[in-house]
């Protein structure tokens, strides 16, 4: 671990630092949508990442939640994997000069932001269970299934039509 962490030692430790992980990560992405909706210019992918801003927040307020239910301090740790994800989003939304590949660029990054997420709860879920915190384990579910929910939207937005037109 790095030198100013605890040390990772048992199965909830991990659990713990994975959980800073996607609460920073969250963090970021909070952060970073704006950014997405000033620059997507379909009016149905523009309307989804405003509703996934808005999901983004109660997301942030679940994890705050399963932190006070483990007795522990509600804080973050640096993520270079979601850092480098949204890094490469902004560089390559910056470099696309056609407002229709544009929007693709963006569905794309969105999805593996997305992605991301879907690991880290699909994850910190199964430690949970395994600790025997079924009551975290469920509101984690809750944020997964969302998440889900909106890959599957921009899977579906895609492919319905800004796929189409970027060709």
């Amino acid at each position: 671990m790095g030198f100013f962490s605890k040390d990772i030692k048992t199965l909830n430790d991990l659990f713990v630092h994975t959980l800073q992980d996607i609460y920073y990560a969250e963090q970021q992405i909070e952060k970073s949508l704006p950014k997405m909706v000033k620059k997507a210019t379909d009016p149905d992918l523009k309307a989804g990442f405003e509703e996934h801003l808005e999901q983004t927040r109660e997301h942030i307020v679940r994890l705050e939640q399963v932190f006070e239910i483990h007795g522990e301090a509600v804080k973050g740790v640096d993520c270079p994997a979601i850092d480098g994800i949204l890094e490469e989003a902004d560089e390559v939304s910056g470099d696309v000069d056609d407002k229709q590949v544009l929007d693709a660029a963006l569905i794309a990054s969105a999805q593996a932001v997305e992605h991301y997420e879907m690991t880290r709860y699909g994850t910190l879920i199964a430690w949970a269970k395994e600790l025997g915190h079924e009551d975290s384990a469920s509101i984690l579910a809750e944020t997964l299934e969302e998440e889900r929910a909106t890959d599957q939207k921009l899977t579906e937005m895609a492919e319905s039509g800004v796929n189409r037109q970027a060709a």
